[in-house]
């Protein structure tokens, strides 16, 4: 099961968490999200536990407990949303290959110069 944990202390480092999660069962990866351009650790990541029922009491324990005086956040993480970003993409290629294309609008006047509707 993948779990999400947030609102993480930036000094945690991901062998401290499985060491805090191993407590719990099998922990397969932990992984910290960093910032892309920095390398900073953004504050949350997932944990990997492959049995259900150990991750399951994982979560119910951890959930809103305090590492280093921050309260962390631990839930069952959701399955990443397939097309959000795509369809933005999606749409921005249509538009660019003449799905909408200005030659298509008239900005609402005729040649006469008289508005059209």
């Amino acid at each position: 099961m993948n779990i999400f944990i947030a609102s993480l202390p930036f000094q945690l480092e991901e062998s401290e968490i499985k060491e805090i999660f191993e407590d719990y069962g099998e922990v397969s990866s932990v992984k910290l999200i960093t910032d892309r351009e920095t390398g900073k650790k953004r504050g949350f990541g997932f944990i990997e536990m492959p049995n259900e029922e150990e991750a399951l009491n994982a979560i119910k324990a951890m959930d809103k407990t305090e590492i280093y005086d921050r309260t962390i956040a631990v839930s069952q993480a959701e399955d990443r949303r397939q097309g959000s970003r795509n369809s933005y993409q999606a749409s921005r290629n249509n538009f660019s290959k003449g799905g909408y294309s200005k030659s298509n609008y008239s900005n609402g006047y005729n040649r006469s110069g008289n508005r059209s509707y």
